[in-house]
Parts: C-alpha cells; structure tokens; sequence
C-alpha cells in the first residue's frame, strides 16, 4: 500500500510561518510532508500568489483544505491536534475565520503586494 501522506504548503519566507512549520516538523507523526512553496515548481499546485495568500494543505487523497482547515488538518498530525480542533466548532470557527482571513490578507499585502516584489 502506498503511503499517505498529507502535504502543507508554507511561506518559508515568513517568519511566523516557518517557526510553527519548525514547530510542526518536531511534533509531527510522520504523515505529513512539510513543503515550502518557493521550493515548488509543480504545474500540478495551485499557482504560487494562490499558495501564498492562504495557507494549503493537500490530503494523500488529493483533497485541498486552506486556511483554518488547513491548519487544524496539519496539527491533527502531532500529539496537540486536540487544541486546534475547537477552531472549527461553529461559533468559534465564525469568529476565528475572518481574524485569520485578515491577518493572511494584511500578511500577503506586507510582504508580496507591494508592487516591487515579484512572484516567483
């Protein structure tokens, strides 16, 4: 049987990004592949703007999840996934959506947006 591996794709340019994915790396199980998204050349992803704007998380079933789904999919990979699962209640996912939405959105702005930076 194949393995099933589930694969994040990160900012490895950002600093919060790639302290938690150091974070994530340590605690992991061994079911997930940590990629960073200047390192990937795959015309199969998503184009590069799209992976950065918001986080990814590819299943080994080719299933995509993004954002808070994402994150709480990534950390159910190591001993604290219990932690990250009441971002998806409803109620808190309501209020924890929109905060991630605009910490990602005034992220992608900051660094990529600003008309200087190239993709790619």
């Amino acid at each position: 049987m194949a393995p099933r591996y589930d694969t994040l794709f990160y900012d490895g340019q950002c600093p919060l990004c790639a302290r938690e994915v150091r974070t994530l790396r340590r605690l992991q199980t061994g079911q997930l592949l940590l990629a960073d998204i200047h390192g990937q050349r795959n015309q199969t992803l998503p184009d590069r703007e799209t992976l950065l704007r918001r986080l990814h998380l590819m299943t080994w079933t080719g299933e995509w999840f993004t954002g808070l789904h994402a994150t709480v999919r990534a950390w159910s990979h190591t001993p604290l996934g219990f932690l990250f699962k009441p971002l998806l209640w409803p109620g808190v996912y309501q209020l924890a959506a929109p905060v991630y939405a605009r910490w990602a959105d005034r992220r992608y702005e900051r660094k990529y947006a600003c008309g200087e930076c190239k993709i790619g």
